[in-house]
């Protein structure tokens, strides 16, 4: 019924736990990496006698790693190991670079997808990207964690996605629900039979629950999880009930936005996260996400806390097809195109796809295919480009509006 004892820990055997963890990572990061010994300082790990210690260390912001790696590459020195020694490097949109470890379901995703009823045997069409960014080897290894086989499928060639489907059988789905929908509705209307898939896990974007219905009445299960290339596994849906509970393995702490202060209980704030990979450490990393707390009692027997899911950013970068969009990539798009006097990316959704429209302003008519190739370049997704008249572009210092 549960992945592993620690989704059945009582408070005090988690508080324990992870209090354990937590000392001997801070040994680690004091010890091996040079990012902590800065800003940590003369700390004595065994000063921490409760998790709510943890609000005397400061916050490291994902916000901040890319000038951070640019001054040390290429993690920021936050690794405790050298580069050549993880399993594999990664470059997601920003640019950030992240590490793999060479240890198994590096990322803890496993526990979501035993929730999600993946099982030994079962077969997955894994449709994250494999290329540069870790989204699909993070869902391959959670996977294969729980013994099943996988379809490395990566991101669109939708045809070529259904053949492999109505050939290969998979019962299981991973990646976005965007996606899902769109390999549904193609094989309706090319007559091809994908009735094999029945379950499935999603991740990278919101889950409508007009869409979770769409797949429920084709008898497909669907519950999300929610992760980052960095901390991996933070939280995951369990069948029948409300909200993500919070993954074990590492320490969440709800805050206010832009702070370390703990918010009331039940209200809004930003996510920092605490875990313990052995080597990227990360000591309350600040996703820039917003969730809640949950207060009502869960009944799977699972006793770890939960929250509402993802509730928007506490900054302008967000998340389009599963990908990053920070604001320093349009500043690029600017600079790369002089004329271009004010922009503003307009993050939309429609039919249950995420589109991306740069609106410009130029005293002079803008090249918009080489405005559009700088986009796409920059930002690894494909988006379109606008001129507008002078004055209508916002004048509020937001370089990136989601409308969804």
């Amino acid at each position: 019924m549960y992945f592993d004892q620690k989704e059945t820990f009582n408070l005090q055997e988690r508080e324990e736990y992870l209090l354990g963890r937590l000392r001997e990572t801070l040994t680690l990061v004091l010890e091996q990496t040079d990012y902590y010994q800065k800003v940590l300082g003369t700390l004595n790990p065994a000063s921490l006698h409760s998790i709510e210690d943890l609000q005397q260390l400061p916050v490291t912001r994902k916000s901040d790693l890319i000038h951070q790696q640019q001054g040390s590459a290429p993690f920021g020195g936050l690794n405790s190991v050298d580069p050549g020694k993880v399993a594999r490097l990664f470059q997601s949109p920003g640019p950030i670079n992240e590490p793999e470890g060479k240890g198994e379901d590096w990322w803890r995703m496993g526990r979501a997808f035993y929730a999600a009823g993946f099982r030994p045997g079962d077969i997955v069409h894994n449709t994250l990207s494999y290329h540069l960014s870790p989204g699909g080897f993070i869902l391959d290894s959670g996977a294969r964690a729980c013994g099943c086989a996988v379809i490395p499928a990566g991101v669109g060639q939708t045809e070529q996605q259904l053949q492999v489907i109505s050939s290969l059988k998979p019962n299981g789905y991973a990646g976005t629900p965007s996606f899902l929908k769109i390999l549904l509705d193609k094989a309706d209307t090319d007559n091809i039979d994908v009735s094999s898939i029945k379950k499935s896990l999603v991740t990278g974007e919101p889950l409508p629950e007009s869409l979770r219905k769409y797949f429920i009445d084709r008898d497909i299960s669907c519950l999300q999880c929610y992760a980052t290339a960095d901390a991996g596994l933070i939280a995951y849906e369990v069948a029948d009930e409300l909200g993500m509970l919070i993954a074990e393995d590492i320490i969440m702490e709800i805050v206010k936005p832009g702070t370390g202060e703990l918010v009331k209980l039940g209200e809004t704030g930003e996510i920092l996260v605490t875990n313990f990979n052995q080597e990227y450490p990360l000591i309350r990393f600040a996703t820039g996400d917003l969730t809640a707390e949950i207060l009502e009692p869960d009944h799977s027997g699972r006793t770890n806390r939960r929250i509402k899911g993802w509730l928007g950013r506490a900054d302008q970068s967000t998340k389009v097809k599963g990908l990053f969009v920070h604001p320093n990539q349009i500043t690029e798009v600017i600079k790369r195109h002089p004329e271009i006097s004010k922009a503003r990316l307009l993050v939309e959704r429609f039919d249950g796809r995420d589109a991306m429209t740069l609106v410009c302003e130029s005293e002079t008519d803008i090249d918009i295919p080489q405005v559009e190739a700088s986009l796409n370049n920059i930002c690894r997704l494909k988006g379109k480009v606008t001129q507008l008249e002078t004055g209508k572009v916002k004048s509020d210092g937001q370089l990136i509006e989601d409308l969804r």
